[in-house]
């Protein structure tokens, strides 16, 4: 049986990146994304029915149902959510319809795109589930001057990064791989559709993060992050939330006591 993908936002950036390599190395992808234009382009480099461009908008009920049908029906090795939106503005400048598409096409998505993805794999034992979420991931300390007006973008992939984590925990032993891949800042469109030109600061390419993800599933990394050298950073933020996690008790912390 040949390998099935199914990638989305790949009509640009990762998503393209990712579909583009998975087809060159012998998957039949399906390719999901909102412009029928580019998908058909993509799909024109591949032969015969290698690539299948499927249009579908995840920031509506409707295209979240229309991909999750597909991730339920079809036998896919590997699911890979990608698709992404983020609107960099203060938080009590943020739109309510904006703020609901980020959340669904980051959060409501990706959740319910695997839930739809994961009993086939666990029957077939076997499969991979990627999640693209970013370094912003864990900018939350970060001071406002830093890391300033994207609470909502964050917090998405915040929630991406703790699921992808709980999910491999569950699925332990089953053949089936969960991994958030994190990037740093990539040279895409991404930027410049939030208005932002970053022409002039060092970005990783797309195919370098889709390089890092693969070899990070095979590597069995559940936490990806394409530009971090010294994974001992990563392991410390586990260990660091592990440790307070663990030290929860019924008694009052001596701080919040009143004399």
């Amino acid at each position: 049986m040949s390998k099935l993908a199914l990638v989305t936002g790949a009509t640009s950036g990762i998503g393209r990146a990712f579909a583009r390599r998975l087809a060159g190395d012998g998957h039949d992808v399906i390719a999901v994304g909102r412009r029928a234009d580019r998908l058909a382009e993509l799909a024109s480099g591949f032969p015969g029915d290698r690539v299948r461009p499927v249009v579908a908008d995840l920031s509506t009920d409707d295209g979240v149902e229309a991909v999750a049908a597909l991730c339920a029906g079809e036998p896919l090795s590997m699911l890979v959510n990608n698709a992404g939106v983020a609107y960099y503005m203060p938080f009590a400048d943020l739109p309510a319809e904006k703020a609901r598409e980020l959340l669904h096409v980051k959060v409501v998505a990706p959740t319910l795109l695997a839930r739809a993805a994961v009993p086939g794999m666990l029957a077939r034992g076997a499969g991979a589930i990627v999640n693209v979420a970013g370094m912003i991931a864990y900018s939350g300390p970060a001071p406002a001057e830093q890391m300033p007006r994207r609470a909502v973008y964050a917090g998405t992939l915040a929630h991406l990064v703790t699921m992808s984590q709980v999910l491999h925990a569950e699925l332990s032993g089953t053949g089936v791989r969960v991994q958030v891949l994190c990037p740093g800042v990539v040279a895409t469109e991404f930027h410049e559709r939030q208005g932002l030109d970053l022409g002039a600061v060092a970005r990783m390419s797309a195919e370098d993060v889709v390089t890092a993800g693969l070899r990070g599933l095979e590597l069995g990394e559940v936490v990806c992050a394409p530009g971090v050298e010294d994974g001992r950073l990563l392991r410390a933020v586990s260990e660091a939330q592990l440790a307070a996690f663990g030290a929860q008790s019924p008694r009052l912390a001596e701080r919040y006591r009143q004399d």
